[in-house]
């Protein structure tokens, strides 16, 4: 079977890692100790200050105007889950991530709010905007063309704690947070840490993974802090084997997911001078070794090199980094400033292995086995200056805050081509690399301001309202407002609603990057909009996606140790970018040849092509439930109790026609859009802690959803672009239980399975099945490889 290649410096980076965090390796646990004594439980996060959707110093999330879910490191270690993105959707019911991202673009892990796409989502660390990832999705679904931010970047062992932000808020952070904000707080301890490890396999499916994860926190000097976390990942290929009923072959098939082996470290520090000014800086890097299994090619498509077939291998190595410094200072002419630069990139090198160029072949009887597809760099340098103070009002029960600022951004994205051999007749086989047409250096310059106003009109009712203009030198200009305001009733009622305009610029992929997927009998290529194989199918310049939220709860507080929200939300998104205006036939075949691509023996009715486009408008609107509560048992310790969950609607409100009449989006790509995403999703459980014995169990609830699948079997209309079988996916239920026991004070074992009793996805009818693969992964709500089983020791010090 083919295996993942683990180049020499993935083994020197993590031996170095190893030996510069000795107890750098970090508690990215399965699940840590979640108390500091014995018997006694954590106190409910909403209790925590929050420094997210607001800039009043102390403001607490049960003190919001808007809804806003602080997450603590402890809770995303319990999950049992040794990936960020993986954790954050088992802790937040409006958080989803894709069940199976093909073509390499499943290499990056990115998540979204209320099923809009990753690139709607504002992600920061420590208050700085994060850089995006710059590998994009190729393949068709919901996923196409989205970028986003790789969350996984990031160790698990470097986390305080999360604060999401439930609301549109580009008025205060500009482009991206049209679905909401995700802001993850560094670790800052300048004492104490822990290491930990956790090993887990699926079932059934192989994919056995190993963590290894740790953090020191310690003093520089009497005034400052430096906290470093380091973390080891390694996941191997799942084996899901599958019969392909279309083509009866003989043997079963191997069909496996994403190998990878990454290296993440963290460094957060900060220095006073004095009472009034303080230095500080954080920085990340990852890297990431990764390989992905293509479908397979039987035995006729290349015998005399591949007698028995092939099964092409996607591959990564990856490079991500970030670093930021800054000063911030107290008492300048009354105002408090904060000064800072922020620099980050991703670079992707993208290859394939034990593949072919059939057509190169045919040719000339020579061609490569392994291929140089092509490389990726996006890069973003963000310099920041922030104003804030109160001002006494003498006719206001509380200070008038006041913020204002300044924020200026340069994004790059870099495009090489690949080897020679790998796109000319045809290409490699399953991905093509990308012609000298495709490459080059693309960038773009971004100026904003803000102003924010923030108190309370007496002393039950707070309002806060911000306005941000911001102009992009490819994209215009753009100006944005927010307004939210709460009432206390008491202390055990209150009321929040909030109203605000967005944006979403086009990202430099969208309009520079094109990308080709091939199967064995089909393929399909994803056209820059800016680029002329675009525009020869009606593509036309990318503008800003714009937005208009409303939200509206309730925040309740019934009895001592108890808290529940409820919120609903509408989000409008207008000239929504999506992948639409698909051709096939010749149109599909010209476009494609226009960018260096040829598709060697695959014919005409084998292909499409289509293009990011402002195609539709859209309107989600759901309700988000939060609650929790504390429950104190004496001599048998504490249980948090909670439920949470997330009602979720998307509806399209237009479709933009092309210059020729016909749609934008054919019927698939609008259920992508509609249906893709669960209905609902429901999360209810409890964490108990003992003195010596630990146990969280968690009960998973997935609404439905459908699709509208491709045609491949004689049945229905194969390849059609226009008529598709509908598949609808009915509830699922998963399980996720831990049990701990501390071996000693400070050192636990823990076991664990995520979906414990193995639940699949529904099976698509034998005429959808591409090459034999029987699920969805276009909609199913759960992942499928089945249960996942691990155990993990942790020991803090």
């Amino acid at each position: 079977m083919t295996t993942l290649r683990i180049s020499q410096s993935a083994h020197l980076r993590l031996t170095l890692l190893a030996s510069v965090a000795v107890s750098v390796i970090s508690a990215n646990a399965a699940h840590a100790q979640t108390a500091s004594t014995p018997g006694a439980a954590p106190a409910p996060a909403v209790n925590d200050v929050i420094v997210t959707g607001t800039r009043q110093t102390g403001q607490k999330a049960k003190n919001s105007p808007t809804p806003i879910v602080v997450i603590s490191g402890a809770a995303l270690q319990q999950t049992g889950q040794v990936d960020l993105r993986a954790a954050l959707e088992q802790l937040s019911p409006n958080i989803t991530q894709p069940v199976y991202v093909p073509n390499g673009g499943g290499f990056k892990d990115t998540l979204t709010i209320d099923g809009l796409n990753p690139d709607q989502v504002l992600v920061l660390v420590n208050g700085k905007r994060r850089h995006s990832s710059a590998n994009i999705g190729a393949s068709a679904g919901p996923q196409q063309g989205v970028t986003g931010v790789d969350l996984d970047m990031i160790p698990v062992s470097a986390i305080d704690h999360i604060e999401i932000l439930k609301a549109g808020d580009s008025a205060q952070y500009g482009s991206d947070a049209i679905a909401g904000v995700i802001n993850i707080i560094l670790k800052s301890a300048s004492q104490g840490g822990s290491i930990s490890t956790t090993e887990g396999q699926y079932e059934t499916k192989g994919g056995f993974s190993r963590d290894l994860a740790g953090n020191v926190g310690t003093n520089l000097g009497q005034n400052g802090f430096l906290n470093i976390s380091g973390e080891y990942s390694g996941h191997d290929h799942t084996n899901n084997r599958f019969y392909n009923p279309l083509d009866k072959l003989a043997d079963d098939r191997d069909y496996n997911a994403f190998s990878t082996n990454r290296e993440d470290l963290s460094v957060n520090t900060g220095y006073y001078v004095s009472d009034d000014l303080e230095f500080y800086g954080f920085a990340t890097y990852a890297h990431r070794d990764g390989g992905q299994f293509e479908l397979p090619r039987n035995g006729t498509v290349l015998p005399l090199i591949y007698p028995n077939g092939f099964t092409p291998q996607q591959s990564i190595a990856e490079d991500d980094y970030s670093i930021t410094g800054g000063v911030k200072g107290k008492n300048l002419l009354g105002w408090d400033w904060d000064l800072s630069s922020t620099y980050g990139s991703d670079f992707d090198d993208i290859g394939i292995f034990e593949s072919a160029n059939t057509g190169l072949y045919k040719a000339t009887g020579y061609t490569p086995t392994s291929f140089h597809l092509y490389n990726l760099t996006s890069t973003e340098l963000t310099n920041n200056l922030d104003f804030t103070r109160p001002i006494f009002v003498p006719v206001l029960p509380a200070p008038l805050n006041i913020s204002f600022g300044g924020e200026e951004r340069h994004e790059g994205y870099d495009i090489g081509a690949g080897d020679y051999d790998s796109y000319v007749d045809g290409g490699s086989q399953a991905a093509p690399g990308l012609a000298p047409a495709s490459a080059g250096n693309h960038g773009r310059d971004v100026f904003g301001t803000y102003l924010d106003l923030a108190t309370k009109i007496t002393p039950q009712w707070q309002v806060d309202a911000a306005g941000r203009f911001e102009h992009y030198t490819d994209a215009g200009n753009t100006t944005n407002a927010k307004l939210s305001t709460r009432y206390d009733l008491s202390p055990q009622v209150a009321f929040r609603a909030s109203f605000g305009t967005g944006f979403d610029a086009p990202s430099l992929a969208q309009e520079f990057l094109t990308t080709v997927a091939v199967g064995p009998t089909s393929a399909s290529g994803l056209l820059a909009a800016n680029s002329s194989a675009a525009q020869s199918l009606g593509a036309s310049r990318l503008r800003p996606e714009q937005s208009t939220n409303f939200n509206i709860g309730t925040v309740l507080n019934p009895i001592p140790n108890a808290n529940v929200t409820i919120d609903a939300y509408q989000i409008d998104v207008r000239d929504r970018i999506v992948a639409g205006g698909t051709a096939s036939g010749a149109a599909a075949l010209a476009a494609l040849s226009q960018i260096g691509f040829s598709l060697g023996g695959l014919s005409g009715n084998q292909v499409t092509a289509s293009y990011f486009t402002n195609g539709a408008a859209t309107r989600t609107r759901g309700v988000d439930i939060v609650g929790s509560y504390l429950q104190d048992l004496a001599d048998y310790g504490a249980v948090k109790w909670d439920l949470s969950g997330n009602i979720n609607d998307t509806e399209l409100l237009s479709v933009v026609k092309r210059s020729n009449g016909t749609p934008s989006l054919n019927a698939q790509q609008e259920h992508w859009l509609t249906t893709a995403a669960p209905k609902f999703k429901f999360t209810a459980g409890g964490n108990w802690q003992g003195e010596k014995w630990g146990l969280s169990l968690h009960e998973n609830l997935y609404g439905p959803t459908s699709d509208e699948l491709t045609n491949y079997s004689p049945a229905g209309k194969v390849l059609s672009t226009t008529v598709f079988a509908r598949f609808n996916e009915g509830i699922k239920y998963t399980t996720d239980v831990a049990i701990h026991y501390k071996l000693a004070r400070n050192l636990q074992l823990s076991l664990g399975a995520n979906n414990l009793f193995d639940a699949y996805p529904d099976k698509v009818p034998v005429g959808n099945q591409y090459e034999g693969l029987k699920y969805d992964i276009q909609s199913s709500q759960i992942g499928i490889l089945g249960g996942f089983y691990y155990v993990n020791v942790s020991y803090k010090f």
